[in-house]
Parts: C-alpha cells; sequence; structure tokens
C-alpha cells in the first residue's frame, strides 16, 4: 500500500498534472465569464436590435401540448428552439476568439524569448584625430600631476 500511494504522490505532484489541474479550473471560470458576459451583455443588445425580447424564448411550436379537461398536461409541446441554439453559437464565437487571441499572443511571447539577444556591436576604430586627442589628454593629464 505504501509504494501505490507513493507512486500515486509521484503522479500527482508532476507539473503537467498540475498545469493541467489548473488549467481546467480557469478554463472553468473563463467559461462562465463568456456565458455570462453573451447572456447578459451581448444578447439584450441584439435582442433589443432584433426588438425580440429574449432570444432563448424563440423557438417554433412543432406540436402544442394537450391538455386533459381538469387542465393537466397530457402531452408535453415539442418545440424547435432555434433562440438558444443560436445564443450557443455567439457563445462559441467568443470563447474561439478568446483562445485564438490568447494563443496568438502567447506564440509571440515564446518566439520572443526564443530569439537571441543581438550581440553588441564592436566598437569601431577610433579616427586619427581620436587618438591623437587621447594622447594630447593624456600628456596634460601626466604635465598637471607630475607624481601619478
Amino acid at each position: 500500500m505504501g509504494k501505490f500511494l507513493q507512486d500515486f504522490k509521484e503522479f500527482a505532484m508532476k507539473g503537467n498534472i498540475i498545469d493541467m489541474a489548473v488549467g481546467v479550473i480557469i478554463g472553468g471560470a473563463f467559461g462562465k465569464i463568456v456565458a455570462s458576459l453573451v447572456d447578459d451583455l451581448i444578447m439584450p443588445i441584439i435582442s433589443l436590435c432584433t426588438g425580440s425580447v429574449n432570444y432563448s424564448d424563440l423557438k417554433v411550436v412543432l406540436r402544442p401540448e394537450e391538455l386533459d379537461q381538469a387542465g393537466a398536461v397530457i402531452h408535453e409541446a415539442v418545440t424547435f428552439n432555434y433562440g438558444m441554439f443560436i445564443q450557443n453559437i455567439v457563445n462559441f464565437v467568443i470563447i474561439a476568439l478568446s483562445i485564438f487571441i490568447a494563443l496568438r499572443y502567447a506564440v509571440k511571447l515564446k518566439k520572443k524569448e526564443a530569439e537571441p539577444a543581438p550581440e553588441p556591436e564592436a566598437a569601431p576604430e577610433p579616427t586619427k584625430e581620436e587618438v591623437l586627442l587621447t594622447e594630447i589628454r593624456d600628456i596634460l593629464q601626466k604635465q598637471a600631476n607630475p607624481k601619478g
């Protein structure tokens, strides 16, 4: 039993597993954020523009519900819920676009890190004037400080 627990601990603590777990948790939270963005912000604006109150309620009734004389439902209505389908397509497009943008920047950052730093260019050779001025400076320093 001890070997089993040790093997399980090694498996669970590998970087890949922990990274995957973090990815799943962040992905779930990201999905909720996107769903809220679509449901609470985007779809109401689309509904306002198209004159519909709620996209999730858009449907075609294929067979209406059947009620008995007491008003109890005998058969549920059969509906074609195209409004929810449209809303799920919007969800998918936003998630796909977000992932595309995130991956695009991640690849750019990875390429930037992988590029070797440009080697510093060697200092150009001093001109004759620079050499002469350096010699004059050195002579003047010796004359001003004969002990050094």
